[in-house]
């Protein structure tokens, strides 16, 4: 009957062993895992603050790009006119209305 006692005893202590092995592989496991998160955590939040910044980078765009079409409408607008004809009509080719008078410097 001691013999069933001391066994008892040492299979008990081995359990204990081996629980406690058990207990650091666990905590090992954890710990790492804990650093991978950390980890993939600041990476992914450089890629948002990356991101951020192409978000406004785009949104500058867009405005610059908004006024110019704007300009580029203007611009038409104002081909489109009497005015401008005029204008291009006496530049380009020379014509004058009735009436008009012309003075040209003298070289």
């Amino acid at each position: 009957m001691s013999r069933k006692k001391v066994s008892g005893r040492m299979i008990a202590k081995r359990n204990r062993r081996y629980n406690k092995i058990a207990m650091i592989g666990i905590t090992l496991v954890v710990c790492m895992m804990l650093v991978l998160l950390y980890v993939e955590g600041r990476s992914v939040q450089q890629r948002i603050s990356a991101n951020t910044q192409k978000q406004q980078e785009l949104a500058e765009q867009i405005d610059d790009e908004k006024a110019r079409t704007k300009e580029i409408e203007a611009m038409q607008d104002y081909i489109q006119s009497d005015e401008y004809t005029e204008k291009i009509a006496k530049e380009k080719i020379g014509l004058v209305k009735e009436n008009e008078i012309i003075f040209k410097e003298a070289d």
